[in-house]
């Protein structure tokens, strides 16, 4: 019988949810995955799955106010299943960024939640400047001057590792199999 995995996203520009897609993929027939944006996600989604992979980009330092409502009114749940948690944010194109000790958005979003993944992954995101509009392309442009992030409004940048993603999906199968 395949164990059920849900992946939730709550994606601002559809890059989180494209690394939800992407973990989704990694695991073989004796899982059955479904991907759903975290605001059509609901407890009998929860309850209905066996392991649950939640991933939430960072914008302007912050994750999204419904992430913390959503998992402080299903912290019970989250808590009895074998549940994760990733955060997609720029900052962490630094790897040293990347650790729970390191990343600010992280510690943050620890002290504001009731819930104990069993594995926090932290990935770098993309900033997709041709994408944004115009107060969010400059906003994000200042952010990044300040923080020696790329600046030129022209490109896109993706620092997403790829394989660190893998890695985290693997593991997620491994802990589950």
């Amino acid at each position: 019988m395949s164990r059920k995995v849900l992946f939730i996203h709550s994606s601002v520009d559809g890059h989180t949810a494209k690394i939800c897609d992407h973990m989704s993929k990694k695991f073989d027939q004796k899982f059955n995955t479904e991907t759903i944006p975290l605001e059509k996600a609901q407890f009998k989604d929860l309850e209905s799955n066996e392991v649950i992979i939640i991933g939430a980009s960072i914008r302007y330092g912050n994750h999204r106010p419904l992430l913390y409502k959503f998992i402080n009114q299903n912290e019970k749940i989250l808590n009895q299943r074998s549940a994760y948690f990733f955060t997609v944010n720029a900052v962490a194109r630094r790897a040293e960024k990347r650790t729970i000790k390191n990343n600010p958005y992280v510690k943050k979003f620890l002290k504001k939640v009731n819930w104990s993944p069993k594995k926090i992954g932290i990935f770098p995101g993309k900033i997709d400047y041709p994408k944004y509009k115009f107060f969010d392309k400059h906003m994000i442009r200042l952010i990044m001057y300040f923080s020696g992030g790329p600046t030129d409004l022209n490109n896109s940048y993706e620092f997403t590792d790829w394989q660190e993603i893998d890695a985290f999906a693997e593991e997620i199968k491994k802990n589950n199999g």
